[in-house]
């Protein structure tokens, strides 16, 4: 059987999984429209500012429709945030105070926050939480949901944040539900009301048609590079929750007293509100070619998680390779077919942020862009590729054939 006629096969069993996500695309699609129209976004909304950018209706009115969209009382959407990592940072010092304890109910969150953390033994890393006194622990996970029990038991009174992770990051487990966090949060709220809860929803959004924000978290945070920028986004992140920690939280943006009212963009917001238009159509293009990848490697052997026909939480698919040849072959396989540097190998090296070498397939339009289609992995057994996005389900498509064939043409694989 040749690659293509591989690839045509396991479409073939993927007719009723690609109408759900079509579905939810729809619903997603409604929904952000309602608030564009109920804000009534017009082209003023595009207008750069410089300067301080006081009273930023573009700015401002993407805030309020970010907030509608999930749920939320506040809103912050600013291209001042570089990254995820760098909103989950926002939100981690401006919820805490030295002495204070957080808490991961979700095990060990993903390795860029270790420095920002500071966990482990030895010496606090500079301008790290354990420097400024905040503790750290986490839960681990019980059959792949969180263990709303065992969270309980570990708050202290020390205990002002209990963060948790949607996506399963370079972990070998299921990623979760927006519902999965309903329980967890019901159970903050009534018997610890002074902890807070926040969840990282990176690689989630417009995957389901709810939020966790939907479900009770005080707070969501993402980047706008991915899901929620739809392609088109050049930068930035947001976090949407309560008005109070939303007002905490700016104040770690910008400065006390000072909060989201500043902070101009000397380019167009276009990219940001078409970007978000078009999330739930380009979301549902990357998670098809999840499913895509999945049944391609599954009948050839290997471990997915998620499995091809199962609902979908991110974007995000993880393929068990088990050699260091055949992961390096699959991620420069992806790399060749990218719109953006395809004459590039990428090859493992010390990513800046991570405990072991990764390999990173990433030819983007926007440099580091997981909602375009990407591959990486850390350079560790078993050896799993972590693939997202897909603009077009057609390249995805492509790039899945390409990686297929750079593995045979590597000698990592036999078809």
């Amino acid at each position: 059987m040749t690659i293509q006629e591989r690839i045509a096969h396991a479409e073939q069993g993927l007719t009723e999984q690609f109408a759900r996500i079509e579905q939810i695309e729809e619903h997603g699609t409604r929904r952000i429209l309602k608030a564009f129209q109920n804000h009534m976004v017009a082209y003023r909304h595009f207008a750069p500012t410089t300067g301080y950018g006081y009273d930023d209706v573009g700015r401002d009115t993407l805030e309020r429709i970010y907030a509608e969209l999930f749920g939320t009382e506040a809103a912050i959407v600013r291209p001042q945030i570089v990254s995820g990592t760098h909103a989950i940072s926002l939100c981690l010092f401006g919820l805490t105070l030295p002495g204070d304890h957080i808490l991961s109910a979700t095990g060990m969150p993903y390795d860029t926050l270790e420095n920002i953390i500071g966990w482990g033994e030895g010496e606090a890393p500079v301008g790290s939480l354990k420097e400024m006194g905040v503790s750290y622990s986490q839960v681990e996970l019980k059959d792949g949901h969180i263990d709303v029990a065992a969270v309980d038991a570990a708050i202290t009174p020390q205990t002002k944040l209990v963060i948790a992770q949607r996506s399963r990051g370079y972990a070998w487990r299921p990623s979760l539900m927006p519902e999965d966090f309903a329980e967890l949060a019901e159970m903050l709220h009534r018997k610890h009301p002074g902890v807070r809860l926040m969840v990282d929803n990176c690689y989630g959004e417009f995957v389901c048609e709810k939020e966790p924000s939907h479900y009770g978290a005080d707070v969501c945070v993402g980047s706008l590079i991915k899901n929620p920028g739809g392609g088109l986004a050049p930068t930035g992140g947001y976090v949407a929750g309560t008005q109070e920690a939303i007002t905490r939280i700016a104040y770690r943006l910008t400065a006390p007293g000072i909060g989201l009212e500043v902070g101009s963009y000397a380019a167009s917001y276009q990219p940001f509100y078409q970007g978000l238009f078009m999330a739930p159509h380009t979301v549902a293009q990357a998670i098809k070619t999840a499913c895509l990848s999945a049944r391609v490697f599954e009948e050839l052997g290997m471990l997915t998680t998620p499995p091809a026909d199962a609902p979908r939480a991110d974007i995000i698919q993880a393929i068990q390779m088990k050699t260091p040849e055949r992961l390096v072959a699959f991620c420069q396989g992806i790399q060749m077919a990218s719109p953006i540097d395809s004459m590039a190998l990428p090859e493992p090296w010390d990513m800046p942020g991570y405990n072991d070498q990764v390999v990173m397939a990433a030819g983007t339009f926007v440099a580091g862009a997981s909602v375009e289609l990407s591959a990486d992995a850390p350079m560790r057994e078993p050896y799993t590729a972590y693939m997202q996005g897909g603009l077009t389900y057609a390249h995805g498509r492509i790039a899945i054939a390409q990686a297929l064939q750079r593995m045979v043409d590597m000698g990592a694989l036999t078809l």
